[in-house]
């Protein structure tokens, strides 16, 4: 392109992370490119926690308005935070390859490797309602509190004890990214604690006629990780859930094997009921393997814990 192409980003350290390295990596490409920071209601509203916030998109609707407008050429954003159902005129450019999407806990004592290893009454903390929830099924006897702030902000909260603070889970995939990896007490199987659909990935959002900047985009995308985290959005877009409702996905080893089978996971808020469900993934349509898991979770009740 003979200008640079204009990325658009949150302003959080993770966020601006991910947009150098989208950057970088379409420097190698002879692609010139620039950060536009933009502030979002998420970043905005840091008190409450997500699930009380209104409508939906709160890290991406006003990235989204500027890719719309014209402002900017690529929207930059974490997966995970991106809805399901993409503004008209909107689509997925590319999908970079993807980090590891497993959940970590980081404690403030030394030498906790598992929730098993929680202490009975201890102060955990999180925002999201799918660990949240999870947490419940697993642990009934910890102390659940919320938890906002960007990553940094989130871990130094933990290792400072605030409010009786002694443990959280994180993205791995986050924590790495900003050099936090030395931080993390253990990494959690994703089959115990399920990751959020498209946890670990980026999403470079474009506008659908802008067919320069989606060829531009090309060689960043990854094939395998696309196609895991199509079948992961398709499950969560067939249960009609938010970024913020109680519902995990992660493909992983299958017959196939590695990231060749869909798992899908509903959980009760009060943790009291969670239903798991999974499908060896078609790779040839990923989204209709992440269709065919959301029917299993419904058939099993998963709509009834969703409040449907």
């Amino acid at each position: 392109m003979s200008r640079a192409l204009k990325l658009g980003t949150r302003g959080s350290e993770l966020a601006l992370w991910q947009a150098e390295w989208v950057k970088a990596a379409l420097a190698r490409s002879g692609v010139t490119a620039a950060l536009e920071i933009i502030k979002t209601q998420g970043d905005a509203d840091v008190d409450r926690p997500l699930h009380l916030l209104e409508g939906k998109g709160f890290f991406t609707k006003e990235i989204e308005q500027a890719l719309l407008d014209g402002r900017i050429d690529v929207a930059v954003h974490s997966l995970k935070d991106l809805p399901t159902r993409l503004p008209e005129g909107l689509a997925l450019g590319a999908v970079p390859a993807r980090a590891d999407p497993a959940e970590v806990l980081v404690t403030r004592a030394t030498g906790v490797a598992s929730l098993a290893g929680l202490d009975s009454g201890v102060r955990i903390g999180t925002s999201s309602l799918r660990r949240t929830a999870q947490i419940r099924y697993l642990r009934a006897d910890l102390d659940i509190m919320p938890l906002r702030g960007n990553v940094p902000t989130r871990v130094r909260k933990v290792q400072e004890g605030r409010d009786g603070l002694e443990a959280a889970l994180f993205a791995k995939a986050g924590l790495e990214r900003l050099g936090l990896a030395g931080r993390v007490g253990a990494r959690l199987d994703p089959l115990e604690v399920m990751p959020a659909p498209g946890q670990g990935a980026l999403g470079l959002e474009v506008r659908v006629d802008d067919r320069k900047v989606r060829a531009t985009l090309a060689p960043l995308e990854d094939a395998a990780s696309a196609r895991a985290v199509t079948a992961e959005r398709s499950l969560l877009a067939a249960l009609e859930g938010g970024c913020q409702a109680p519902v995990a996905a992660y493909c992983g080893s299958g017959k196939g094997g590695a990231g060749s089978r869909l798992f899908g996971r509903v959980t009760a808020q009060d943790g009291s009921v969670q239903i798991t469900a999974s499908a060896d993934v078609d790779s040839a349509d990923p989204a209709a393997t992440g269709q065919r898991v959301a029917d299993l979770l419904r058939a099993h009740g998963a709509s009834r814990l969703l409040g449907r």
